[in-house]
């Protein structure tokens, strides 16, 4: 029986996986639990953040009584809008990548590769059905969390409402995320444009693209689209897609899409978007010159913005802001100490591995922190993060400028591809591993790493910075050969040959003729 409570949820196009989907994660005929007397933990969003709280909460087998609430789809971001179809859609790209790399390596193949767009998204709206049971509303059930969908609001410092529930908390946690930013381009609303939330609904491939936005959003869809057939122009506001990364490493990519047939349009200003029978007509300015480009479909990928707008913080005293999201401390506290938050509705990190390490954090402090003893802090972790683009780009730690500009001198090693076997023979040599170190010493500061799989391979790094192991053990590691990860090891050599000074040789010199 359908509840009527229940605004009914639709992801088009209205196939078997989109109806599998929906079923797990908004399921039509749910009926909300009865609440019991007093919850110990409410978690208002059910995104990567919220489901890590409850399932890890309820999972303690401790008899806590947990509640999770969603307005929208389970699974957030991550499941249905976000990381799983993105990389479904990416890996069909990324064949087509190597297709067109595939005379370098002496396999001859038919000049036009054949892309069927329809099937790369049925496939990816098949794999993204078939994952979804996991984030599923009745696998949290059966986890022992009350799970209520609709819309939560709070209506005092110890209660909350959803539909026509009110449910009592002694805790409770906000992880209700972000959503792709509007665009205040005149005319865009009127023409029409996608964002990460509706691009996966796609059923037929749009001949002329344009990606308004390059940061890691924006560059990962430029480029799969591209490889899938359509034709792409990028507008960035910026001299250099993916500013915010190593400046290295963002070169390196803006090379491999110019030379894919991107066509970058940096340094510009969106002026007007307008509907016309030839298709959507963007104008831009550069360089105090008008010019103008008509496309099929336009693609949103500039920022995102918290879901704040309706909780009635105000009612419980949770301080907030409609750009950076609820105001949160250390220990991902707000201004109200019943209630914390996590993921993408208070951090900066806007990943789902950060939004899962917060909610482990919350976890601790919200349940296993008497008296604010024994608390975790948000600071103490060492995020990883990767831009899915082909080469990837992954980092860890600080860059080179952030530590200068808290006092810490560094040194780099940068070990480029072109001198590592394994990339050599992968015809893989555009890329490299950076490191930075603290200046007379071993100790690993952040680093950067250029590769096909660099996000496979940054979490070595990751483990030395996070359990204080110095470069000097890290050469010591052996690594099979050939592997592209060797630049990491060739990275710690680097800095072991550094050791040898003049005395240290003369010395070495004396302990050989002894």
């Amino acid at each position: 029986m359908y509840n009527s409570e229940l605004p009914k949820v639709i992801i088009r196009p209205l196939d078997e996986y989109n109806q599998r989907l929906v079923s797990y994660v908004h399921p039509p005929d749910w009926i909300n639990p009865n609440p019991v007397d007093c919850y110990d933990l409410v978690v208002i969003g059910a995104g990567t953040a919220g489901l890590v709280v409850a399932a890890g909460a309820a999972g303690l087998d401790l008899g806590l009584k947990v509640a999770l609430i969603e307005k929208h789809l389970m699974g957030g971001d991550c499941l249905n809008v976000g990381c799983v179809p993105s990389k479904c859609v990416i890996r069909s790209a990324r064949v087509v990548g190597e297709m067109w790399n595939a005379r370098n390596l002496g396999v001859n193949i038919p000049q036009h590769v054949d892309v069927d767009f329809p099937a790369v998204m049925e496939r990816m709206r098949k794999l993204r059905a078939g994952i979804s049971h996991h984030d599923s509303a009745e696998r949290f059930q059966k986890l022992g969390v009350d799970v209520f969908l609709g819309s939560a609001s709070f209506a005092s410092n110890n209660t909350v409402v959803v539909s026509d529930k009110t449910l009592k908390y002694k805790k409770a946690v906000i992880a209700t995320g972000a959503r792709a930013a509007r665009l205040s381009i005149p005319g865009i609303e009127e023409a029409g444009y996608l964002t990460n939330e509706t691009v996966f609904s796609l059923t037929q491939r749009p001949r002329r693209l344009a990606v308004i936005g390059g940061g890691p959003i924006g560059c990962e869809l430029a480029q799969a689209f591209r490889r899938l057939g359509c034709e792409v122009v990028l507008f960035h506001r910026g001299s250099q897609i993916l500013n915010k990364e190593d400046t290295d490493a963002a070169e390196i990519v803006q090379n491999v899409f110019m030379k894919e047939g991107i066509r970058l349009v940096l340094n510009c200003q969106m002026q007007r978007v307008e509907k016309t029978s030839d298709g959507k007509k963007l104008y831009f300015s550069r360089d105090g010159r008008e010019d103008s480009v008509t496309v099929d479909e336009i693609l949103a990928g500039a920022g995102r913005v918290p879901n704040v707008e309706g909780l009635n913080l105000e009612v419980v005293g949770v301080e907030y802001d409609q750009r950076r999201g609820v105001m949160v401390n250390d220990y991902l506290q707000t201004t109200n100490p019943k209630i914390y938050a996590a993921g993408d509705i208070c951090m900066d990190w806007k990943f789902t591995h950060a939004a899962d390490a917060a909610a482990r954090i919350v976890i601790k402090n919200t349940l296993f922190s008497p008296f604010g003893l024994g608390r975790y802090k948000l600071s103490n972790l060492i995020m990883p993060w990767v831009t899915y683009t082909d080469p990837e780009i992954a980092h860890v730690g600080m860059y080179e400028q952030q530590a200068q500009e808290k006092g810490i001198d560094v040194n780099t090693i940068k070990i480029p591809f072109s001198s590592v076997d394994r990339a050599i023979a992968d015809g893989e040599e555009d890329g490299f591993v950076k490191i930075f170190h603290k200046k007379g010493s071993d100790q690993i500061i952040g680093a950067t790493i250029v590769a096909r799989h660099a996000g496979e391979m940054i979490s070595e790094v990751t483990t030395a910075i996070v359990n204080k192991i110095g470069l000097s053990k890290m050469s010591s590691v052996i690594h099979p050969y050939p592997t592209q990860a060797e630049g990491i090891k060739k990275a710690a050599d680097a800095y072991r040959r550094t050791l040898l000074t003049p005395n240290t040789k003369r010395f070495l010199g004396l302990l050989t003729k002894l």
